[in-house]
């Protein structure tokens, strides 16, 4: 391998904007982040969900008229 090439690797901390600090290996000598798996809505399940069913609903109403078939009645 070629000297002098490689970038120099430090042991560095990820510092996110709630206070939570992870230690890891980067290029960089610090690493700031806005969000991370410590305060990330899916990560501390504060998770909002989506009303969805009101939009299943609205859509099944819209698209009945092709869902039923006329069948003409038999007599016997």
């Amino acid at each position: 391998m070629k000297e002098g090439i490689h970038p120099v690797y430090h042991e560095t901390v990820i510092r996110c904007a709630c206070g939570a600090e992870i230690p890891t290996g980067s290029t960089k000598k610090e690493i700031r982040v806005e969000i991370c798996s410590k305060c990330h809505p899916f990560y501390t399940g504060k998770q909002k969900l989506v009303d969805s069913a009101g939009r299943i609903e609205r859509f099944r109403r819209k698209y009945e008229k092709f869902q039923k078939k006329e069948t003409p009645e038999s007599t016997e």
